[in-house]
């Protein structure tokens, strides 16, 4: 697996907890490496990848094949007995996809979709995810919406998205009661971006059907981005609402850090 040096970031901790994790991030396309220091020191190997946009990937997130993440965890496991896999957004989306068919140990998902999205690249629409070479059904977007706000608030486009087409969405849900290890969701109430409460809540009910638990932590004054103890909210990416507030973000990024500790063996400093 040849790759980009700035396209990975691999950060080792001083005291080995035994889990090492694949850290994604959402449509920033940035490879998430504060987040993947900042859990290195407590304990967790951790390689943070970008999965667009890099050396020899695809230019938007628009078929990215799944086996990319693959790649990456095959190697975390050869020296790990416990492998996890923790993304945000659409990097959640990707969490959850890879892991209902890929073994891992633990999914982190942050601010989560419970279904596939559509991608757009190079003037045409597929989804955001292929395997074996074959995309997997996804949920159109809505062609008639149109943003009111300045910056844009994208959560009416999800919402009336999923509502247009509910044979499609039900088509597009990812298979989460597939995965095989324990499945933690963090959702803020006050997500601007698409409902994440409203998927999480999907999840969990997909995983409970077939007996499967599911942690969900919530915050309803928080919004789309999820500020772990120690983290600053990143400069840039795509102008939009995202709800929440820097306090509460951070308040719910409290929240889940024991069951994200717990999840990764995290040690407290």
């Amino acid at each position: 697996m040849h790759h980009d040096v700035d396209d990975v970031h691999d950060a080792y901790p001083i005291i080995p907890s035994g889990t090492a994790v694949l850290l994604l991030a959402g449509s920033s396309g940035r490879v998430e490496t504060h987040r993947a220091d900042l859990l290195a020191a407590h304990g967790a190997r951790v390689r943070a990848i970008r999965w667009f946009g890099g050396v020899g990937q695809r230019p938007a997130p628009h078929d990215v094949p799944l086996e990319l993440f693959f790649d990456h965890l095959d190697v975390l496991r050869r020296d790990h007995d416990r492998v996890a896999i923790m993304g945000t957004s659409f990097g959640a989306e990707a969490a959850l996809v890879t892991a209902a068919v890929h073994p891992v140990d633990a999914t982190i998902a942050l601010s989560p979709s419970s279904v596939v999205w559509s991608g757009f690249s190079a003037g045409s629409w597929s989804s955001h995810w292929t395997l074996d070479g074959t995309p997997l059904p996804a949920v159109a977007f809505d062609p008639e919406w149109t943003p009111t706000d300045d910056p844009p608030e994208y959560l009416g486009l999800y919402a009336r998205s999923l509502e247009r087409d509910p044979d499609a969405a039900a088509a597009a849900a990812i298979a989460v009661e597939d995965i095989s290890g324990e499945v933690l969701l963090v959702a803020g109430g006050d997500d601007r971006v698409w409902p994440s409460i409203r998927f999480s809540d999907a999840i969990v009910s997909r995983r409970a059907a077939q007996g499967r638990i599911t942690m969900l932590i919530t915050l309803p004054e928080a919004g789309h981005r999820v500020l772990l103890p120690g983290e600053t909210a990143p400069e840039g990416g795509t102008a939009m609402a995202r709800g929440g507030t820097p306090d509460a973000d951070r308040r719910l990024g409290s929240l889940a850090w024991g069951e994200i500790s717990r999840l990764l063996d995290l040690r407290a400093r």
